[in-house]
């Protein structure tokens, strides 16, 4: 969402209306008194004539994501951890964040549910990271991933309390539909693919073979 401001006060044309608000004034003025506004803009291209508002753009955002996430829910599968279209939304956020190859979307996505189903935490780094809001220098840390915060999926099982970006329509998608898979856990390749494995001995593995090179050397288990 601060992404999202900063590129509209960057964008040529557009009536800079919102700069002086605080976050929670902006959502009071789109009639979302309250609400937590990661995650509820979605992400598009979106035209505009010269001299239009930020606000109007935001509000457009907005009802956009509404409407997406509206359409995803009434066509959710029936194997599905979130219990709401809010749940659905902060699980989408994660998976919009862990996917690297669209094609691994839908196993990502199963892998989440699958944790929740058994009540093993999420262990995902980016909610961790945007916990961290600032204080992130773009290296994680072990002590990081211990250290506790409501976005810490380490720390606290269940989803995080708000999304942690802004989900596009595939990630909706995916969340809603995820892959048949008993996978538990998810390494990154390093060519943009993920490696899934349903068991901590086999992502170990993983880990060893893609992320240190052969060394033999325990994980967390994380993702």
């Amino acid at each position: 969402f601060r992404q999202f401001r900063a590129a509209l006060a960057k964008a040529e044309g557009l009536k800079h209306d919102t700069q002086g608000l605080s976050d929670d004034a902006l959502m009071t003025q789109l009639g979302l008194t309250g609400v937590a506004p990661e995650g509820r803009f979605f992400p598009d291209t979106y035209t505009y004539g010269k001299g239009t508002s930020e606000l109007h753009v935001m509000a457009r955002a907005a009802k956009a994501m509404t409407k997406q996430l509206t359409a995803a829910w009434k066509l959710r599968g029936p194997d599905i951890q979130v219990k709401t279209p809010e749940e659905a939304l902060i699980l989408a956020s994660i998976v919009e964040k862990e996917t690297g190859r669209e094609s691994d979307r839908t196993t990502i996505s199963r892998v989440f549910h699958n944790r929740l189903a058994i009540g093993m935490p999420l262990q995902t780094d980016p909610t961790v990271i945007y916990g961290m809001f600032d204080n992130f220098d773009g290296n994680l840390r072990r002590a990081d991933l211990r250290t506790d915060h409501p976005w810490n999926t380490y720390t606290r099982k269940g989803l995080p309390p708000t999304p942690i970006a802004m989900p596009g329509r595939n990630a909706l998608r995916a969340t809603l539909h995820p892959d048949t898979s008993n996978a538990l856990y998810f390494v990154a390749r390093g060519d943009g693919t993920s490696a899934f494995s349903e068991t901590l001995e086999a992502h170990n593995a993983a880990v060893n073979r893609y992320q240190r090179g052969g060394a033999s050397q325990p994980s967390n288990g994380a993702q």
